[in-house]
């Protein structure tokens, strides 16, 4: 039976970055190839630089070109390799951004679950009711806040006019206290004229008269 269907293939199957190692390696190889022609034709250009025309350097030229063909058919080889590389590369990326797609979406499904079941534990309605006692408190508290600072027996219906004029009674107290300590009694002055009220003094004619 194996002889007419064949065994069953058991090799794993080959990965993309596999493949991208294989192409890099079969590179690497012409690479090799390619730089072993280019000294070959470095040889062959040093050569004929010092020949003269004739049927030697002709034989030269030919082994030359067939060097030079060589080459760029390893270089064509190259330059397909790298292409296939580049691709398999970009396919790559591409099913590297799938998986990290999927995977993101496997998140955010995971997370909406969490989230519903979540949400379905919160009662909105003992949230508004919390709401409310919380307002009514803040309300209590200002009123309280108001009843404590409230001030005794001081007057609110005082208005910039009647300021004004109290500003101005006290600028005119000051400045009749200010003449007022400024200024000196006219009996204290040093130049001021003795009392009336006091006697002239006795002349001595008059003290002798007296004694006699």
């Amino acid at each position: 039976m194996n002889r007419l269907f064949g065994a069953k293939n058991t090799a794993p199957k080959p990965t993309l970055n596999g493949a991208i190692s294989n192409v890099e390696t079969r590179m690497e190889t012409i690479d090799v190839k390619i730089f072993k022609l280019t000294s070959e034709l470095q040889t062959y250009q040093q050569r004929l630089s010092n020949m003269r025309d004739g049927p030697g350097k002709n034989a030269i030229k030919q082994k030359a070109i067939k060097v030079l063909q060589q080459r760029k058919m390893y270089e064509s080889q190259k330059d397909q390799l790298q292409q296939q590389s580049w691709n398999m590369e970009q396919a790559g990326m591409m099913q590297d951004n799938l998986k990290n797609t999927m995977a993101t979406v496997d998140a955010m499904k995971t997370t909406q679950k969490e989230l519903r079941k979540q949400y379905g534990k919160i009662n909105i309605d003992k949230i508004e009711r919390l709401q409310d006692e919380m307002a009514e408190l803040m309300d209590m508290g200002n009123d309280i806040q108001e009843s404590i600072s409230r001030s005794y027996d001081v007057p609110e219906d005082v208005d910039e006019a009647e300021l004004d004029a109290e500003l101005e009674a006290l600028g005119e107290e000051v400045g009749a206290d200010m003449s007022y300590e400024g200024s000196m009694p006219s009996y204290l002055s040093e130049t001021a004229a003795p009392p009336t009220f006091v006697d002239e003094a006795p002349e001595p004619s008059k003290q002798k008269q007296a004694a006699q």
